[in-house]
């Protein structure tokens, strides 16, 4: 009985761990979409998701739209404030350097963050779950049905993201904005264009993640810069750039850090990202599946 117990335990602490870490991966691959595009690292896009979250809560609760509805339009308004970001302040700024770009990025983190305490407040807010089914029994784990929503939109995220920009005309326009933004201008490329559209499509994607924890998790103001630094940390271990590498990333950082709290301690499970972050930055800078450019950022 103790040995089937102590299995239990474990699955459960994995399907936390996986859950949690789909949630890391997408953050991550909001970093990865500009960098495909800029090679910027937008430290903004931890706000993102938990606007995504408080978005959902304001169109379900306030306005009395329908889940699904209320879903979309948090989605669209995050992606739109991606669109201003990129276009009143990053491209003022684009000239900066690496540093400035950052210190800009993390400024209007900053900035959403505070808005976003003075619009929601410091209490918490939750989003009722995708699924109306409760919680099921297998193996003796209690499995949550908005759990296999989030490791389901997560692996679709991934799956539609390495097609896009593998395959399609406007992923590969993007793509090579990012190599080099003059030859791309003379062969027609529109590069503001692909950068604006690169800022919209990852904040959408951060908001994706903010409305699938959201039912899991309270979501709050103060949410996105942990969620932000974690999904970096995915970003970094799995290869700036690389979308499959994110997500196998972050959920190497979630099982981690499901494990720690288990059957170490939950004190330290936030340490856990960090300490890989910093293992990835001093033996493979590249990432688990990045390439050597990859661990130099340049200036777009």
């Amino acid at each position: 009985m103790a040995d089937i117990l102590h299995g239990a335990a474990w699955l459960q602490y994995a399907l936390g761990g996986l859950t949690i870490g789909a949630i890391y991966a997408l953050v991550a691959l909001g970093y990865n979409i500009i960098y495909n595009v800029t090679e910027i690292i937008n430290f903004a896009q931890g706000e993102f998701v938990m606007l995504g979250g408080l978005f959902g809560v304001f169109y379900y609760q306030t306005c009395g739209l329908p889940l699904g509805a209320a879903v979309l339009c948090a989605v669209a308004t995050v992606g739109l404030t991606g669109l201003l970001l990129e276009r009143y302040v990053i491209r003022r700024a684009r000239h900066a350097t690496v540093l400035s770009m950052i210190i800009v990025t993390i400024a209007f983190s900053i900035l959403l963050k505070g808005g976003a305490m003075l619009a929601w407040g410091k209490d918490p807010y939750r989003l009722p779950a995708f699924s109306r089914a409760g919680a099921f029994l297998w193996q003796g784990v209690a499995v949550q049905p908005q759990a296999l929503w989030v490791l389901g939109i997560s692996a679709v995220v991934v799956g539609v993201l390495t097609v896009f920009f593998r395959t399609s005309f406007y992923g590969k326009a993007m793509l090579a904005c990012a190599d080099n933004a003059d030859a791309a201008r003379l062969v027609g490329i529109p590069v503001r264009t692909m950068v604006l559209l690169s800022f919209g499509l990852s904040a959408a994607v951060g908001a994706v993640a903010g409305v699938a924890i959201c039912p899991i998790t309270l979501m709050e103001y103060d949410r996105g810069a942990l969620l932000g630094l974690k999904g970096f940390g995915a970003a970094v271990l799995g290869g700036l750039g690389q979308f499959y590498g994110a997500l196998v990333a972050g959920i190497v950082l979630g099982l981690a850090e499901s494990l720690c709290a288990g059957y170490v301690s939950s004190g330290y499970k936030d340490a856990v990202a960090l300490v890989l972050l910093m293992l990835a930055l001093f033996f493979k800078p590249e990432g688990l599946f990045g390439s050597k450019e990859a661990a130099g950022l340049k200036r777009f």
